[in-house]
Parts: structure tokens; C-alpha cells; sequence
């Protein structure tokens, strides 16, 4: 049976993994993440996964390898992680009472016979409208200046929205579970099996 790594250190993916319950191992990848000029939501996130998964690929041989990455867009602008509170809390106050698309790449690179499989998913998130001091908490409480979109999903963030649009919830965590799972029944390894 392959093997499984999942080339990220994000805490929330790793939870996701584990309900797939297949024993793996993860190392988080250094790459940047800077996007190329011209280049659009879906192909950045798609290099960036795979980018993610081959940098582990010399260290992994005879390996299945997980890469992922994510970005918000809102008004055809594209949106990392915000990375301090201030970018925080102004995302979101833009995001007041709209939608927002989350567009997430999946990689799944087989170290074994040299292949890849590469995919996108996206998830739509419909803000409510947030007065300044729920805002303010929020970012307080959960500090989420890691996450894409300004906020977490899996915690506290579920309260600043009014609906949620997509196939895959697990997409908008930040690893499509539903096409992960296809690639890897592709790949050799059946969650099932």
C-alpha cells in the first residue's frame, strides 16, 4: 500500500486528513507563495500545491504527497492570508454582507512512478453584515491572520456568516476531501480499502 504525506504544517488540514483515518506523515514545505504577474486564482493555487508537494519529493521517495493551497476572491481581487490584525479586520469589513469565493488547489503527487494529479475546488461564503465591534472581537478571539479569507471556519468564524455555497465544506478548511479522496482511489489507495 503507498504511503501518504501531507506537504503542509496548517493544523486544521491535518484534522481533515485524520478523518480519512490512513496513517500518515506531514512536514511542512518552504516555498513562496508570491503570485507570478498575470497569474490567475486557479492556476496560482494549483502551482502552489504542487509546488508544495514536489518540495517534499526528495525527502519522500516511494510516496503519495499531499499539497494544498488557498486564496479569497472578492472583487476580482485576489486574497492570501492576511497576516496581521489590521488586514483582518478591513478584509472583513469589506466582506459585510457579501460573498466571497474560496478557491482551494489540490495536488497529489506519487513519488513511486513519477505522477501527478492536480485539481481545483470552490467554496462560497455569504457574509452577513458585521457591525465594527463584532469584527473587532472576532479577530481578538480567534486571531486569524493565517487563514485565507481573515477567518476560520472550523471555529468561531462560522458566526460572522449568513449561508455557505459548495460541494465540499472541507474545501473552504483548506482540502477538498471529496476530490482528495478520488485522487487517491486513482492513485492505489481506496479510504475504503
Amino acid at each position: 500500500m503507498p504511503r501518504l504525506v501531507l506537504a503542509s504544517g496548517s493544523r486544521w488540514r491535518r484534522q481533515l486528513l485524520d478523518r480519512l483515518e490512513i496513517p500518515y506523515a506531514w512536514q511542512s514545505p518552504d516555498i513562496d507563495e508570491t503570485p507570478q504577474p498575470d497569474e490567475g486564482p486557479i492556476a496560482l493555487v494549483q502551482r502552489l500545491a504542487l509546488a508544495k508537494a514536489q518540495r517534499l519529493a526528495e525527502t519522500w521517495p516511494d510516496h503519495l504527497i499531499i499539497g494544498s493551497d488557498q486564496v479569497a476572491l472578492f472583487e476580482g481581487e485576489i486574497l492570501g492570508k492576511p497576516g496581521d490584525t489590521a488586514t483582518a479586520r478591513a478584509n472583513l469589513t469589506r466582506f459585510s454582507g457579501h460573498r466571497v469565493r474560496f478557491v482551494t488547489g489540490l495536488a497529489l503527487l506519487d513519488t513511486r512512478h513519477g505522477r501527478q494529479q492536480v485539481c481545483h475546488d470552490s467554496y462560497d461564503v455569504v457574509f452577513r453584515r458585521l457591525s465594527e465591534g463584532e469584527i473587532a472581537r472576532y479577530v481578538e478571539k480567534e486571531k486569524p491572520l493565517d487563514s485565507a479569507g481573515s477567518f476560520r471556519m472550523e471555529g468561531l468564524g462560522i458566526a460572522l456568516f449568513e449561508r455557505l455555497e459548495g460541494d465540499d465544506p472541507n474545501t473552504l478548511i483548506g482540502l477538498p476531501l471529496i476530490r482528495l479522496c478520488a485522487m487517491l482511489r486513482e492513485a492505489g489507495l481506496d479510504p475504503l480499502g
